[in-house]
């Protein structure tokens, strides 16, 4: 094919020299590279079980180390072979399937950036990201995703870049199990201190941000994530999250599990059922859920008796867990709870295995490192008290001082989402107890977290205000005993017209994920406002969820 040069990546803020200095004498910074830490933990557990699941022809998967290697060296010679070069942006838009290992895998080996999309994503966000980033390839294995890359492509193209390529890996065949279909590449890993890859923010403004992650930085959180819960070669870990988002990546995730020589079993679908069914196969010792799924667990393991005897640890986190939940985990699903709190631009706060009771039932947990700096301030970011509640901000050795900006690395994200000295604030709400432990009491930016999803209210509305007979529109979080937060849709019309009853349906039409479409939406002749004239976000979701009807999924 012919060879497009893609813009070289760019730059990005990065950590003073003096910090970097720092967290190298004190050991928290390698000079491990990503293909690096690949090929070592490929080599030195190569007979160990390394990757149990599906692949992209719904076969069943099993993969040791060695595999693994042989299954990664020859998917990055295919995204070679596609056009990509080292340095280049990747969307991965993968399921939970052994191939998306493969593929990250290969692309480290290649020396190219790999954009950890979802496979939830639609044309809205595939479009940004691969604009954002001037994506090379868009790497996919369903039908869907296949036909959206001809979208993705021509809106690309609208916007005067160059649309990425299709890389669709059900047309690999066997060559990444065999060991061959195509030729060898030489290994270009990036250095320790490059971005070795880009996640996706929550986004409060609209849009995903992209979060530059190096090796220095990501894999000191995974060898120290490791490490706090306690991974061993005998551990297994059941991935029924997305395998792209933070959580189940690095906290410890699939990163964690590898470096300790452990098994990574990729579950097809979240369901219990499914779940149940690989613990009692595979003799899972740890998952990791979002408040959910947990709910759903203990809910089937109420109704069934699954064996679930081999699992040791069942984290949870993405967003807050109800203590009354966090107080059946032990008790119906015989395993230690362990709550987790963090986010992709860095902070992970774990509650520890041998924390007592009380604070794990009933708290996030405390950060990884001693050098995570923690500041919970006012509205004038003045500090407030140990038990107070405030915002959160933060600073560390593996927290971003910026988001991937081409052309502007200091432009306004950054400016909003980070303070002068490099802190940055989470939009979090918590009180931090004596212990360090920190309870997280709501959010202070326009995002709804919704099982776990981080929703910005404002790509919302953008797309429903466009609508002829809209004249003005909300979207807020609700409190949900399931999802932790509902989207509710809160419209005013124009005087004297008709109620539109199609808005989600434009919603998705125009591309919006499934997991961001509302699930209600309810029309109000005026809303409360602040005394400076503007929605008042707090008001109108007091006012939701004290007279309005339970929320009913009106999709």
């Amino acid at each position: 094919m012919t060879e497009t040069t893609r813009s070289p990546v760019a730059a990005f803020p990065t950590w003073p020299e003096e910090a970097r200095r720092r967290y190298r004498e004190l050991g928290y910074w390698t000079d491990e590279t990503f293909a690096e830490f690949v090929a070592d933990r490929c080599a030195r557990f190569a007979d160990n079980v390394a990757v149990v699941g599906l692949d992209a022809h719904g076969r069943e998967t099993r993969w040791t180390y060695a595999d693994l290697a042989v299954a990664a060296e020859q998917a990055a010679a295919r995204v070679a072979t596609a056009g990509v070069a080292p340095g280049d942006r990747v969307v991965v838009a993968l399921p939970n399937i052994a191939e998306f290992v493969a593929v990250v895998f290969g692309l480290f080996r290649l020396g190219a950036l790999p954009i950890f999309a979802l496979p939830t994503h639609r044309e809205v966000e595939l479009t940004q990201f691969c604009v954002t980033a001037d994506a090379a390839a868009m790497v996919v294995a369903t039908d869907d995703l296949a036909e959206l890359h001809a979208v993705v492509a021509d809106r690309v193209r609208e916007q005067g870049i160059e649309p990425p390529v299709l890389v669709d890996i059900r047309g690999w065949g066997d060559s990444l199990r065999h060991g061959h279909g195509a030729p060898r590449v030489r290994p270009a890993g990036r250095a320790e201190e490059d971005i070795a890859f880009l996640q996706l923010s929550g986004g409060t403004t609209g849009t995903a941000k992209l979060i530059p992650r190096t090796a220095a930085d990501y894999l000191y959180s995974v060898r120290e994530s490791a490490a706090i819960c306690g991974l061993t070669e005998e551990s297994a870990l059941l991935v029924v999250l997305p395998a792209a988002h933070n959580f189940p990546m690095s906290s410890p995730g699939i990163l964690g599990v590898l470096h300790g020589g452990g098994r990574v079993v990729l579950a097809p679908d979240p369901s219990p059922r499914t779940a149940f069914a690989l613990i009692a196969r595979e003799r899972v010792t740890d998952a990791s859920l979002v408040p959910p799924l947990a709910q759903a667990w203990v809910s089937a393991a109420r109704r069934r008796t699954p064996d679930l005897s081999s699992l040791r640890t069942i984290q949870v986190g993405g967003s807050k867990l109800a203590d009354s939940v966090a107080a059946e985990i032990g008790p119906v699903l015989g395993a230690r709870l362990q709550q987790v709190f963090g986010m992709a631009e860095g902070l992970v706060n774990y509650t520890r295995l041998d924390d007592p009771d009380e604070l794990v039932l009933t708290t996030q947990g405390r950060p990884i490192s001693p050098d995570d700096e923690i500041l919970i301030v006012d509205e004038d970011d003045n500090p407030v008290p140990d038990g107070a509640e405030g915002s959160l901000l933060t600073r560390g050795p593996y927290t971003i001082r910026g988001y991937y900006r081409p052309g502007d690395p200091g432009g306004g994200p950054n400016r909003d989402s980070f303070t002068a000295d490099g802190f940055y604030r989470t939009g979090d709400r918590v009180r931090r107890l004596p212990t360090g432990h920190l309870v997280v009491t709501g959010r202070d930016k326009d995002q709804i977290n919704r099982a776990g999803e981080k929703v910005a209210t404002d790509e919302i509305e953008g797309l429903v205000l466009a609508h002829p007979d809209v004249l003005d529109a909300v979207a807020v979080g609700l409190p949900d005993p399931y999802l932790g937060e509902s989207i509710c849709l809160v419209v005013r019309t124009e005087p004297g017209r008709p109620r539109p009853d199609d808005l989600v349906d434009r919603l998705a039409a125009a591309g919006l994920a499934s997991y961001k479409l509302p699930d209600r939406v309810e029309f109000l002749d005026a809303f409360p406002e602040t005394h400076v004239g503007k929605n008042s976000r707090r008001e109108l979701r007091q006012l939701l969820t004290q007279q309005l009807r339970p929320a009913d999924d009106q999709r």
